[in-house]
């Protein structure tokens, strides 16, 4: 298999996290974005293969024991999210490197996984108490979601010392353009 770098990027739900990988990826760097897996349903316009590969359980379950998954995690029960053997293959074969969108478990396993060859971005919210306000802002979660993510999100900041960098979104322009900068250094480096 060909070889490039890995950029993780990891965050608790409501950080910013989508909106720092966008501007990242139309900034010019020589990234491309894998496509998860995942067993959840799509949000909004999100589509098959453009967002993430949408899988029911039974799909993800069967690729997990076939071996095609270079991680994976069962984040809630049955919902499932991974990272595809094809997908590395897909975007080192273009002489690109890899740009992860993962939780936080995932992004610690694949740090593991490509040591050296990759950096690892924890996206910090602000507090708790902005997040809650974010997720609400979002819309697209029932109250009871919500507090299972603001729950998750106060175990997952716990993790962000397992990252080789952090990058608090308080102010997001000013994210955006640190996040670019430790990037950019990474990959020239």
């Amino acid at each position: 298999m060909p070889e490039g770098k890995a950029v993780i990027i990891s965050a608790p739900s409501g950080a910013g996290k989508s909106t720092i990988i966008k501007h990242l990826l139309d900034s010019g760097l020589n990234l491309e974005f894998s496509v998860s897996a995942t067993t959840r349903q799509p949000r909004g316009e999100e589509k098959n293969g453009v967002d993430y590969y949408f899988l029911t359980v039974e799909e993800f379950k069967k690729k997990i024991s076939n071996g095609e998954f270079v991680e994976w995690e069962e984040v809630y029960e049955n919902h499932f999210y991974g990272t595809l053997r094809s997908e590395l293959e897909r975007i080192w074969a273009k002489n690109k490197h890899v740009l992860f969108d993962v939780d936080v478990k995932g992004g610690i396993s694949l740090k593991k996984i490509f040591g050296d060859r990759a950096l690892s971005l924890f996206i910090m919210p602000p507090s708790i108490e902005e997040l809650e306000a974010r997720l609400k802002k979002r819309g697209t979660d029932s109250p009871e979601k919500i507090k299972i993510r603001i729950q998750k999100a106060g175990i997952e900041m716990q993790s962000a010392g397992f990252f080789d960098r952090i990058v608090v979104n308080d102010d997001l322009e000013k994210a955006k353009q640190e996040a670019f900068s430790i990037i950019s250094n990474f990959l020239n480096g």
